[in-house]
């Protein structure tokens, strides 16, 4: 590596060793205490996991997989708007419900028939009788019980039962659509075939089977909603269905599913554990019984596992809430600390070939003065890029932060004292000439040849019975130095390889370009659950009618004032302008007032007169009374209603919300606009300022160690510049991988941000502290002594996350594709385009004394 420097250098800070030969000197010093006293060094990491570990008694209590809780942004402005219609608007669910007026999604049963493919339409006789027959099973004497209701009964599941009751169907051509005299059958009839706006038939039909969730039933609705789950299927069976096909969801499938995923990952651990350890063991693997490296391979995956025992325990210790996006850590954290270990070897296998170095004291000081101090870069900005990470709106993000940050630090940790005092431990049994599985000395003498070549090979090593040799360099590393070093460097090639950067980069930002955003709530469901084919239901056949929005004034303001109206009325056509909105559906309160006052029935230009007549409204239409938040001589709040249409993608919702707040904003009079949806909706207004702000604030964290930790500015700005450059090639191929940016893949581009640093560092670091002459000379010795640690730890961190590939669960899915993005174009900057880049910039600030 470096050659000695001109001893006015070691005061200079213009090549930033006033850092980097005091953490040499630091991590000397810790050598020469490992060496001198490995044990400790192997039982303190041992009994503080075991410790740390019993924090897992706290884990039933700190899960919390609350999707709005975790998923959403803290301080959602829809949040603050649910509180208001709350404060101002409280519902009675037990005498006057009205769905569209609930402030949350509200307890509910929700059941689509569609007619079969032999059934032309819902509607049908035949399919009509099995609808009838399907409502009768579930509304059974417990939900007569507990049933949201109105005007003294149970709320109807759709407005045609509540019409028609047992009756026969209605006959093609008396309904319209999609208002039907008072009621709106958007919701409650797809795929309509009309003719003049009047029915001839539809293919689907919703039911949806409202509870109380207010007061002392609210329990009682949960433990309905419970058994309605266990026993629709066995119910849907019994009524022998043969004109409708079922699916059903209720209010509490959305997060029950959740929940269900992190058991659902539980299995793959162990083949995790069980893929990376067969790796690391035959990476490690010597032919020699006594040099074989099985034990490093196996106490470096222990390490890892040392360090998520310790980090999570300690969080849950001190109450860190535990998301089911934690559950991907450990395959992270398992891969990166293979890398370590990896990266610590090979400059351990470095120092046992120079010759001069003989006791173990000086063989660890030089391992650790090079591998540490370039795992300390790896480390320190992978910990702060995952502490960046917590600066974020969404509970779920910064908990997967907490924990896999702390583990990084803990897997740091380990690796320089456990993984090191194995090290020593090790060495000392093969000084000792002691057997590497059941260390029992091996003796070589003439008698030896006598025995079996089993034996001698189990035994010995050697088929022959004479004892092996040493191992000289990695036949990976020669490679590295005789042929794809040069390769690299051949000057086309060179150029060829800026061209692959070129078109890699182009279709990055095209990739970029074309990102989607915000979280399809179906995706925190496993892909076998029953909630799959519900949305796919509701997706095809009640898509074309949106949210029912609350548009909420709210102030009390002079509404028997005339221009006071007209500005309402105003803003209210500027909401009913917008391109999702149907202004032929909007209620309004106030315009059906207003327009009884000009028909002369009531008298609305004076307070007095104004409030006092709101009872003639309210015995017209009573649900109006329920829209107006009115005191004795005041209105303090009122509201009234909007319907949107084709929201039917991500896009639609992020512009429908975007839209509608805006068109609120630029109102004279106070409005809010509302829908339960919108507390989803509000990840669409954070979620790329969040994983902008994290990506800058960790860059120039990065850029800032760097400076630091490594001799060379300029080599500083292409760690940078691949970490930019990895970024974008995540964030644009997650397009072409079909993964919208969320609050998981968000998750996964801060790792990006660490990850991207790790491989170019470590190719710098050997580029930089180089004793050759040229650029071309330093890059193939950098690729000669780093490459193939850099290609293991590669490995190692997709094995480590390759068995999720297999999940039936987005969130774990997702990870892995993000994580094969992050690791595939990580090594190829380390590998390919950083050398190269190098060969051109690479001598600009590089000393002529660190020249051999």
């Amino acid at each position: 590596m470096a050659g000695p420097r001109d001893p006015a250098e070691r005061c200079s800070c213009r090549n930033t060793n006033c850092v980097e030969r005091p953490l040499r000197r630091l991590f000397e010093g810790l050598a020469s205490g490992v060496a001198t006293c490995p044990w400790p060094f192997v039982l303190v990491p041992l009994l503080l996991s075991g410790g740390l570990g019993a924090g897992f008694v706290f884990l039933p209590q700190r899960q919390a997989n609350d999707i709005e809780g975790q998923f959403t942004p803290t301080w959602g402005p829809a949040k603050a708007e649910r509180d208001f219609v709350r404060r101002y608007f409280p519902t009675d669910d037990s005498e006057r419900f009205s769905a569209p007026r609930l402030p949350t999604e509200g307890a509910y049963a929700a059941l689509i028939a569609v007619a079969t493919n032999g059934t032309s339409s819902v509607l049908d006789p035949a399919a009509w009788a099995e609808v009838l027959r399907l409502n009768a099973a579930v509304h059974d004497a417990e939900y007569e019980r507990l049933c949201a209701r109105t005007a003294g009964s149970c709320a109807s599941p759709n407005p045609l039962l509540s019409r028609r009751g047992e009756a026969g169907p209605p006959a093609p051509g008396s309904l319209r659509f999609p208002v039907n005299g008072s009621d709106f059958l958007g919701a409650a009839l797809g795929g309509v075939e009309t003719d003049g706006g009047r029915v001839l038939r539809a293919r689907a039909l919703k039911l949806v089977y409202y509870l109380r969730e207010d007061g002392p039933e609210a329990q009682d609705s949960r433990q309905w909603l419970e058994s309605f789950l266990q026993n629709i299927v066995s119910k849907v069976a019994e009524l022998r269905l043969g004109s409708i096909q079922v699916t059903y969801f209720t209010s509490l499938s959305r997060q029950l599913e959740f929940e269900g995923n992190a058991k659902s990952v539980i299995p793959l651990f162990s083949a995790t554990y069980f893929l990376t350890i067969s790796f690391a063991v035959i990476s490690c693997l010597r032919l020699s019984c006594i040099r074989n490296n099985i034990w490093l391979a196996s106490c470096g995956v222990l390490s890892s596992g040392l360090a998520v025992l310790s980090s999570f325990g300690l969080m849950l210790f001190c109450g860190v809430p535990f998301v089911v996006t934690v559950a991907n850590a450990p395959f992270l954290i398992l891969g990166v600390g293979v890398d370590d270990m990896f990266i610590m070897i090979a400059s351990w296998e470095q120092s046992l070939r120079k010759k001069e170095k003989s006791n173990v004291k000086s063989l660890l000081a030089e391992t650790y003065a090079e591998a540490a101090l370039s795992v300390t870069i790896t480390t320190l900005t992978d910990v702060l890029a995952f502490f960046i990470g917590t600066w974020t709106a969404f509970p779920s993000v910064r908990s997967f932060c907490l924990y896999t940050g702390t583990a990084f630090v803990f897997c740091y940790v380990y690796t320089l004292t456990f993984f090191g005092a194995v090290l020593v431990l090790n060495h000392k049994r093969e000084q000792g000439n002691q057997h590497w599985l059941t260390c029992m000395r091996v003796d070589v003498g003439e008698d030896q040849a006598e025995n079996s070549c089993l034996y001698n090979a189990c035994c010995i090593g050697s088929c022959s019975g004479q004892p092996s040799q040493p191992e000289g360099e990695h036949p990976m590393s020669t490679f590295l130095k005789k042929y794809y070093g040069p390769f690299i460097t051949n000057k086309w090639i060179k150029v060829l390889m800026v061209l692959l950067y070129g078109a890699y980069l182009g279709g990055s930002i095209y990739g970029f370009t074309q990102i989607r955003e915000g979280i399809d709530l179906r995706n925190l469901a496993n892909d076998a659950s029953y909630v799959i084919p519900y949305y796919d239901d509701e997706d095809k056949y009640f898509s074309t009618y949106g949210p029912r929005v609350m548009v909420v004034i709210a102030e009390s303001v002079d509404y028997w004032n005339e221009s006071v109206r007209l500005g309402i009325e105003s803003c209210t056509q500027n909401l009913e302008d917008i391109s999702y909105v149907d202004k032929n559906y909007s209620e309004s309160w106030l315009r059906v007032y207003t327009g009884l006052a000009k028909r002369g029935l009531v008298n609305i230009d004076s307070k007095p007169d104004f409030l006092n007549n709101l009872i003639v409204l309210f015995r017209i239409l009573p649900s109006f009374e329920w829209d107006i938040n009115k005191t004795q001589d005041e209105i303090e709040a009122s509201r009234f209603f909007i319907q949107t249409v084709n929201v039917t993608s991500a896009v639609d919702e992020k512009h429908l919300l975007s839209q509608l707040r805006e068109a609120a904003k630029q109102c004279s009079i106070p409005l809010k606009v509302y829908h339960p949806a919108f507390i989803y909706y509000d990840q669409y207004l954070v979620i790329v300022q969040n994983t902008v702000q994290n990506v800058v604030i960790a860059a120039g964290a990065m850029l800032v160690v760097s400076l630091l930790l490594i001799p060379n500015p300029l080599c500083c700005l292409w760690v940078t510049f691949a970490i930019a450059s990895v970024i974008v090639g995540v964030a644009g191929f997650m397009t072409f991988w079909n993964i919208n940016l969320d609050s998981i893949s968000m998750i996964n581009l801060v790792i990006c941000i660490g990850f991207s640093v790790d491989f170019s560092a470590h190719i710098s670091y050997a580029f930089v502290t180089s004793g050759e002459s040229s650029a071309n000379k330093r890059s193939i010795e950098a690729l000669s002594l780093l490459g193939y640690p850099v290609l293991q730890g590669a490995v190692s961190t997709i094995l480590g996350v390759v068995v999720l590939a297999a999940s039936s669960t987005y969130i774990f899915r997702t990870f892995f594709k993000i994580m094969f993005l992050v690791i595939l174009f990580g090594a190829l900057h380390g590998l390919v385009f950083i050398p190269v880049f190098l060969t051109f910039f690479g001598n600009f600030g590089i000393s002529p004394n660190t020249k051999s």
